[in-house]
């Protein structure tokens, strides 16, 4: 039984070494584009964003980010590095959704507090206190001088 079993281990060693059998890295994270959490696709090259996993749209050439194993019981099924939970632990975003400025979560815990630790508003934000649902804690700017109120001081109409 030990023979058969160096056989079967000199067997699979073979496979992957002449490309036969594909080779998983066990760890997939990667950083997408625009410094997003991301997933390596089998290829260990193509690096799609979070929120791209189990979205039912293949975006890895051999489709291991619409896998069961990887889809079937989300977020359980899901490595860890790609989910966030929200401070309602019953609801949870992809972790390129945290800190993106949009209020996913539903009460800003992806934006805002000690779980989300994001960093204060990027220049293409403007801070403040939205009347919007959407936001968290700063608004885009090109929603600055719209003639639209977004901010509960009106900063975004007349300071911004």
């Amino acid at each position: 039984s030990a023979m058969a079993l160096l056989i079967l281990v000199a067997a699979a060693a073979l496979g992957v070494a002449l490309g036969l059998l594909p080779w998983a890295p066990v760890n997939r994270f990667c950083t997408a584009p625009s410094n997003q959490t991301g997933f390596l696709c089998d290829d260990r090259v193509t690096c799609i964003p979070a929120s791209w996993v189990c979205d039912r749209a293949s975006h890895c050439r051999n489709g291991e980010d619409e896998q069961e194993k990887l889809c079937g019981d989300l977020p359980h099924s899901l490595p860890g590095y790609l989910v966030f939970l929200c401070s309602n632990h019953r609801s949870w975003v992809y972790a390129d959704q945290r800190c993106d400025g949009m209020n996913d979560c539903g009460d800003c815990s992806d934006e805002m507090g000690s779980l989300a630790s994001c960093p204060p508003c990027g220049w293409e934000w403007w801070s403040c206190i939205p009347v919007h649902y959407e936001y968290c804690s700063c608004i885009p700017r090109r929603l600055c001088q719209d003639g639209i109120q977004h901010c509960l001081s009106w900063s975004d109409e007349y300071v911004c």
